[in-house]
């Protein structure tokens, strides 16, 4: 296993990412992590892909050729590596609190044919967002390859997380009419291996249309501070031989069950407007 690249990370204004990350609803740090240990990222995910689209609840439409697949920790060889990252692991406790949840891992994939996903949010806006402009959740985001235009990048209007939302159709999903303001205010993003995001779900997004052979995994890192109460709609599990090899910073903040033996995971926040609403 290659481990982490954290000179990057070392010499980052973390302060600066922060204040970016509360002002556009997303931040990002090149080159925090070798491309060698993302060759094997992107081998877990698709390893775990392949194995959770044979079975019923497995891998999750969020439209036309593109899947969401939750997994447990022990999935991700890096895990631990990912949650200890000074980047990452900076980012959750200055937004979260010293408190900060790990609640959720798993990964977006679309494949040639996806298309373009309607303009969203992950969940609905919590009051301490909409009023109190606080974040109280975060997602940590890595792709497994070089992202190009052919493959569908992630698009992202900044400054929308602190949109009340509340009118629309299940808090998520913004009317057709919005959606020019969204896209007048859309960045799309290419990052490469290596480079990780730090965002707020609820600062709206789409993925767009995928015309390249190539799959464009991205791995997602769920964060929470203690009162979001998101680990309800993800429940981690691990054996007691895996927590007790992980390090005492990721055991400290990781929410999760302990089991005997893994499972293969049924997915519990499915969101049907992404299946519905593709274009």
């Amino acid at each position: 296993m290659v481990l982490a690249d954290t000179r990057a990370a070392a010499t980052a204004d973390l302060d600066s990412h922060v204040e970016t990350l509360r002002r556009d609803g997303i931040t990002a740090l090149k080159g925090a992590f070798s491309p060698e240990w993302v060759d094997t990222l992107r081998h877990d995910m698709m390893s775990a892909f392949w194995a959770a689209i044979q079975r019923p609840g497995g891998a999750v439409g969020r439209g036309p050729r593109r899947w969401y697949v939750e997994v447990h920790p022990q999935a991700i060889s890096g895990f631990g590596e990912l949650a200890t990252h000074p980047w990452v692991a900076g980012i959750a406790e200055a937004v979260c609190g010293p408190n900060y949840q790990i609640v959720e891992i798993g990964f977006d994939v679309p494949f040639e044919g996806a298309k373009n996903q309607p303009w969203h949010r992950d969940f609905a806006s919590p009051p301490d967002t909409y009023e109190g402009r606080r974040l109280t959740s975060l997602a940590f985001n890595l792709t497994g390859v070089d992202v190009t235009e052919e493959m569908g990048p992630f698009e992202i209007a900044p400054g929308t997380q602190y949109d009340d939302g509340r009118g629309w159709d299940h808090e998520m999903f913004p009317p057709k009419d919005e959606w020019p303001r969204f896209a007048e205010r859309g960045v799309r993003k290419f990052p490469q291996k290596g480079d990780i995001a730090a965002r707020s779900a609820l600062t709206i997004h789409r993925g767009t249309k995928h015309d390249s052979p190539i799959a464009r995994p991205v791995l997602v890192l769920g964060v929470d501070a203690p009162e979001a109460s998101h680990a309800v709609l993800h429940d981690m599990v691990a054996t007691q031989e895996y927590l007790d090899a992980l390090p005492t910073q990721v055991r400290e903040h990781l929410v999760c069950r302990v089991v005997e033996e893994l499972v293969p995971i049924t997915q519990k926040h499915d969101i049907e407007g992404l299946v519905m609403g593709a274009e």
